[in-house]
């Protein structure tokens, strides 16, 4: 399930298909979660439905809203400047970027460190590949969202002394990075992505 759904968004060209692949992708990962029937695994996976479901309903509504006021459902024909930004917005929210990040720390920390690892890698490549193919030239919103998760993720994870917390910070940092130099070089981007993917899989199997 979870394979096929983040297949479904990247071979995706039309937005339903793409918000069918995410929604394939969150209701996947829930049984995973919750499977540890603990108390903090089960408030982990209903704050993680809560919010992906929340990003999910924004980005159908803004590619309906989209489809409405260009009359295109195509992904890479994203001109009207309010779907994008909501779209952006909610694919933030789906990825854990700042300001929409504090989900993030709260659920990793009460997931078992496999599905962590799944959460922190997997699960960001199909909004990540939407990212990719939307991004617009010169968007102050991307700036903005790339260094607020620098600094969120840099200073919110100072002060933890619990490791998931400090995996998650570290994850809402990197990504800020990778959305602050998105739409100036989509390879270099790519290259950071896929280095943050190594390096996040060697510490989870670390520990």
């Amino acid at each position: 399930g979870l394979g096929l759904g983040t297949t479904i968004t990247f071979a995706s060209s039309h937005w339903l298909l793409a918000w069918m692949g995410l929604e394939m992708n969150t209701l996947a990962i829930i049984p995973i979660m919750a499977h540890l029937h603990h108390p903090r695994a089960v408030e982990a996976t209903t704050k993680y439905f809560l919010t992906q479901a929340t990003a999910a309903a924004m980005l159908l509504f803004a590619s309906t809203t989209n489809a409405w006021l260009t009359g295109q459902w195509d992904i890479q024909q994203m001109t009207h400047p309010l779907p994008v930004t909501m779209i952006t917005l909610a694919l933030a929210l789906k990825i854990g970027l700042a300001p929409v990040h504090s989900w993030l720390p709260e659920v990793l920390q009460g997931l078992d460190l496999t599905t962590g690892l799944i959460l922190s890698t997997w699960q960001k490549l199909a909004p990540f590949a939407l990212l990719l193919q939307i991004y617009p030239a010169n968007s102050a919103l991307l700036i903005i969202l790339g260094l607020l998760s620098t600094l969120v993720g840099g200073w919110g994870g100072l002060n933890q002394t619990q490791l998931r917390k400090i995996l998650a910070y570290s994850s809402i940092a990197h990504l800020g990075w990778m959305i602050l130099i998105l739409q100036f070089s989509p390879s270099l981007t790519l290259l950071a992505l896929f280095t943050y993917l190594i390096m996040t899989f060697s510490t989870f199997l670390v520990f």
